[in-house]
């Protein structure tokens, strides 16, 4: 019987409804890690690209192979547009640097300024077109930026 005379979810449908994952209009600014994490991400895509195509019969669900393939699309563009920054210490903070900055409270923080794909603050980093990362980029040491309302000031750049 066809899908068309059941209340059955059509897979395919439901694969071609996987909407793209969004490109960031800013630069593609990368580190070396940063470009090294793509090209990791770009593979185990295109891993999970053959391994759905493996499983390819007609009948089976198409979900894998449309996030495999949205996937290579979202970090092969991000691949061909990044832009590997190197830059060397130059006493301000700057993009791949760290920053530590100390707050009105007392508390001390370090972050280390990333591209948009490699940034995670849990671990410490924030992507370059941040607002913390805005505020602080081209700051020196005694710097005082505003974040979020308060006062911080630059402490220590690397």
């Amino acid at each position: 019987m066809s899908v068309a005379f059941t209340r059955e979810e059509d897979l395919e449908a439901t694969a071609a409804d996987l909407p793209d994952r969004p490109v960031s209009p800013h630069p593609n600014l990368v580190t070396p890690s940063g470009l090294t994490q793509i090209e990791r991400e770009m593979a185990s895509a295109r891993a999970a690209y053959a391994a759905a195509q493996a499983q390819g019969s007609i009948e089976a669900d198409r979900t894998a192979m449309a996030r495999a393939t949205r996937d290579l699309r979202y970090w092969s563009a991000r691949r061909s547009n990044a832009q590997l920054i190197e830059t060397e210490p130059d006493g301000t903070v700057r993009f791949g640097g760290s920053v530590t900055i100390e707050r009105e409270d007392g508390r001390s923080q370090t972050w280390c300024i990333v591209g948009e794909d490699e940034a995670d603050p849990t671990k410490g980093s924030v992507s370059q077109v941040s607002p913390l990362a805005r505020a602080l980029m081209g700051k020196s040491v005694g710097d005082v930026v505003s974040i979020n309302g308060q006062e911080a000031e630059v402490v220590a750049v690397d």
